[in-house]
């Protein structure tokens, strides 16, 4: 089985041998530029091409990859129109799943599902038909997902550390009203008892 290098390769060179019309006909490309998801989140990825219904379907070759830094991840292969799982890169292993259904109507796509951040970057897709081959990019920014609850527990933390703080002045407040009370309630009846002209 060709590699992915030795076909891309020739795929180049034939691709410049084609007449400018004939390379200008087939294009490959992307439904979206650019996509933001979030992490544990899942996402479609999505490429068109131009196909032709006498075309040969064992004349399809598709590569789409992650370019990482300093190497490529490949996702997803098709060589010679039969899907090849394992060229698939470790690091997408069972978290790409793609829609063979609508590969014939000239749409790549791929559902990848439980993101990482490391997902972000750029993802190309190579396509070489009997027609030519080109090649499609978009964007990927998955970000960190967010705690949903920190932010809601350190106002909570500080509105209940307040309560209670209100609390204990309250009640002290009380408290000393009470006493106070008490006290003048308790002179008021000592001082009567002394006082004869008191009824």
């Amino acid at each position: 089985m060709e590699g992915r290098g030795s076909w891309c390769s020739q795929c180049v060179c034939s691709s410049l041998s084609l007449s400018v019309s004939s390379a200008a006909t087939f294009v490959v490309n992307v439904t979206q530029s650019s996509y933001e998801a979030e992490e544990n989140h899942s996402i479609t990825l999505e490429w068109t091409f131009t196909t032709r219904t006498q075309g040969s379907y064992r004349e399809l070759f598709i590569v789409c990859s992650l370019l990482a830094p300093h190497k490529e991840l490949d996702l997803y292969e098709v060589h010679e129109g039969v899907e090849i799982p394992e060229s698939q890169d470790e690091h997408f292993s069972g978290r790409v799943q793609s829609d063979k259904d609508v590969l014939r109507e000239g749409r790549i796509r791929l559902h990848v599902s439980r993101l990482r951040t490391e997902d972000s970057g750029l993802f190309v897709c190579y396509v070489k038909t009997e027609d030519g081959f080109n090649s499609g990019r978009c964007r990927l920014n998955v970000t960190a997902r967010r705690s949903h609850s920190e932010p809601k527990t350190k106002p909570e933390t500080t509105n209940e550390t307040s309560l209670r703080k209100w609390g204990h002045v309250v009640a002290l407040v009380v408290v000393i009203a009470v006493l106070s009370s008490c006290y003048l309630f308790y002179k008021k009846v000592k001082t009567g008892e002394h006082n004869p002209h008191v009824l």
